[in-house]
């Protein structure tokens, strides 16, 4: 078992647009999403982003989780994941368990997840509880995860080892 430390960053896509006729997978961003998509990105390179830095992306094949993390500008090893696609919380931790650590070009340390709800904010939820915990954070992703929203998580362990209340959900961050 490592004592590795690990951030696990939750995206929910930008907001998207709804053409008539295009699939729900093909759906794009609008262009509030656009702009927001390019607000977490500042905000996941900043100082006050998740540190260290992104180094793996894990995103939905989706359009718009694809054009929200191109907009975001992070140079991190992407693996696009079909079953981030409609997934339910559990799919989406067993994705991060099978993590494949030569996609990504190494094991990461801090990991990005762009995806969908529900499956985002129950994903917080689940893996929180963690000694470290934000009360705040917890309350407020209760209420609402709005487009663009980012859910900050610690813990230490393999990727392999991530489940439920293992980790301290740390921040919660709406671009606007």
């Amino acid at each position: 078992m490592s004592d590795q430390q690990r951030t696990l960053v939750l995206l929910r896509h930008a907001k998207s647009d709804y053409p008539i006729g295009v699939p729900d997978h093909q759906r794009p961003l609008a262009a509030r999403g656009i702009r927001e998509a390019g607000l977490a990105g500042d905000w996941l390179r900043s100082p006050a982003g998740p540190h260290p830095p992104v180094q793996g992306v894990l995103c939905s094949t989706a359009t718009r989780t694809r054009q929200t993390l191109e907009r975001t500008g992070v140079a991190a090893p992407v693996e696009f994941v079909d079953e981030l696609y409609g997934a339910g919380p559990g799919a989406v931790i067993q994705v991060i368990n099978e993590l494949d650590a030569d996609a990504l070009g190494g094991d990461p340390q801090t990991l990005l997840v762009v995806g969908h709800e529900p499956a985002m904010s129950s994903v917080a939820l689940i893996l929180s509880g963690a000694p470290g915990t934000s009360a705040a954070a917890v309350d407020r992703i209760t209420v609402k995860y709005p487009t663009s929203a980012m859910a900050v998580l610690r813990f230490t362990g393999e990727w392999s080892a991530l489940e439920p209340h293992s980790a301290a959900l740390v921040g919660f961050h709406i671009p606007r």
